[in-house]
């Protein structure tokens, strides 16, 4: 692995980060790849973000530029990543991610690493993600349809501005729920006055079909989760009783005891959820 470049002084709210892009290689010969992740760090504190993808339309872009793509091994990369990270966090994060590249699938290549000035290392996380590996999209505007990325993108946006970023866990595993090597997550989850909240982004629009899946993780939660619960979809566009499909989102959220909370009402939801947050 590569050492952090020189960088300029810092300004006094900016910090030396350094990140690593995570490839796909199906083809060494041809040494032809797409990009598939993020690993961003803190060198000093070892704190870390990692982000790869995991919606569908970003699946079938790397079917497109590579036919023969092993979509299994991309969907079961992160918890790998996870958990050797994880496992490891007495040892300097070069040496884990010496012994994570060799064990990972000779498909998947970690990116010699570079560094970058950022004072938050979420929105450094964003920004190197949309850069580097998101499919290209529109800007967005609160209403508009658009996938769950463009919906966290939002959240997280609404969750700065309220101060409970840090309050707020990401990408939350749901196999200790479910079964063992489910790869499912749910986006968010939080801690206020002895329950516990889950956030989960929909897209009514483009999958309403994902509601039967969110519906599925909230029973197992529910089921067996040692404390009380409460679940909320964030979908990106309000629903109407007078449209089938929308109805089918309601219905079968609401049988599992789902709010469903719109992207154009969302910072009044925040709102209400701040303070015990901030307690």
């Amino acid at each position: 692995m590569a050492e952090i470049v020189e960088m300029a002084t810092p300004q006094p709210s900016e910090r030396g980060l350094a990140y690593h892009l995570l490839r796909y290689v199906p083809n060494l010969v041809r040494d032809e790849w797409v990009n598939i992740g993020v690993l961003v760090f803190n060198p000093r504190t070892g704190e870390r973000r990692l982000r790869l993808i995991e919606e569908q339309v970003e699946y079938t872009r790397v079917r497109r530029l590579h036919p023969s793509a092993d979509e299994a091994v991309l969907r079961n990369l992160r918890d790998h990543l996870e958990d050797c990270l994880d496992t490891e966090a007495a040892i300097p994060l070069q040496k884990i991610l010496k012994k994570c590249d060799e064990t990972l699938s000779a498909a998947v290549q970690i990116a010699p690493q570079k560094g970058v000035l950022a004072d938050d290392l979420d929105a450094e996380l964003e920004r190197l993600y949309t850069d580097h590996v998101a499919v290209p999209r529109a800007p967005y505007r609160v209403g508009q349809s658009g996938t769950r990325a463009t919906i966290r993108g939002y959240c997280a946006q609404v969750f700065r501005q309220a101060r409970i970023w840090d309050r707020v866990e990401k990408s939350v595993r749901v196999a200790e729920f479910t079964f063992p090597g489910d790869p499912s997550r749910l986006d968010y989850s939080y801690y206020r006055n002895g329950t516990r909240g889950f956030v989960h982004t929909l897209s009514v629009t483009r999958a309403p079909q994902d509601a039967k899946s969110l519906s599925y993780n909230v029973r197992h939660i529910a089921e067996k989760a040692r404390y009380h619960t409460e679940f909320t979809a964030v979908t990106d566009i309000a629903l109407s009783r007078n449209n089938d499909r929308h109805q089918f989102v309601m219905d079968t959220l609401r049988e599992v005891g789902v709010e469903a909370v719109p992207t154009e009402g969302l910072a009044v939801w925040v709102a209400k959820l701040q303070p015990s947050l901030l307690q």
